[in-house]
């Protein structure tokens, strides 16, 4: 998160399997986003994910399904790295999210310690505190017009390391559904960006191409994720499958 370099990632939404931090580490991924919103997965499967996505020695982002303390506090218990949180739209509300994650004194997570997130060992309960508070961050997703207008109160927050930019939700919040060449939207992109380069925090999104990616880079977006899972194996499966279709329509 303190480096500006460009970090890339990938989308975890269908196959919680234990080869897929050892699949995405040789492709050359440098973390994992391991969605809960939108995939019906539950902490029991994230606890294992993690480890499969650890012992490649990747980090792992987990986006979880709401604000609410249980599902953050839980995410960072079993051993998510960050925690990535929809629909953040005030810094009244990210400091309390911030507090959800962190350990006193930053924070009001309730603790317990020498489990999955401190990988079961024992130690000086204040060193353990603040070496787990510096280790997990946290990442709001601005995705509503409203998350927009307060970006750069939000990115001003202690605690908060990266903006992460939603794209379909932020079109829609705005009125315009998939409408990104809109000159609005720009707009509303471009005061994102603005807010994380003058805070110096990371700027992430998911991108579904690699035209994108390149130019969302050059943007300042260091945290990207390419594609997700699912999408990725059917738009290959689909291009082999025509080939040989049209192969065999050609004999």
């Amino acid at each position: 998160m303190n480096e500006r370099r460009v970090k890339l990632g990938h989308l975890v939404a269908e196959f919680a399997t234990p080869g897929i931090g050892h699949i995405l580490a040789g492709a050359g991924a440098e973390f994992a986003f391991f969605d809960m919103e939108h995939s019906g997965f539950h902490h029991e499967t994230v606890k294992s994910v993690v480890r499969y996505v650890q012992a490649a020695d990747l980090p792992t982002a987990v986006r979880v399904p709401s604000k609410e303390y249980h599902h953050l506090a839980r995410a960072a218990d079993v051993g998510a790295e960050a925690i990535i949180v929809p629909m953040v739209g005030t810094a009244e509300e990210a400091e309390a999210l911030v507090r959800h994650i962190k350990y006193c004194p930053r924070g009001l997570r309730g603790v317990a310690l020498g489990l999955a997130h401190d990988d079961y060992r024992e130690g000086p309960v204040v060193e353990k505190l603040a070496r787990l508070n510096e280790r997990m961050c946290f990442i709001a997703l601005i995705e509503t017009a409203r998350g927009v207008e307060n970006v750069d109160a939000i990115a001003a927050i202690d605690g908060v390391d990266c903006l992460w930019m939603g794209h379909f939700d932020l079109s829609c919040s705005m009125g315009i559904p998939g409408e990104f060449g809109r000159p609005e939207f720009k707009e509303a992109v471009d005061r994102i960006v603005g807010a994380a380069r003058k805070h110096g925090k990371a700027l992430g999104r998911l991108v579904p191409d690699v035209a994108t990616a390149l130019a969302e880079a050059e943007r300042g977006f260091d945290l990207i994720c390419y594609s997700g899972d699912a999408w990725l194996l059917q738009s290959a499966l689909k291009d082999g499958i025509d080939r040989i279709r049209e192969g065999l329509r050609a004999r």
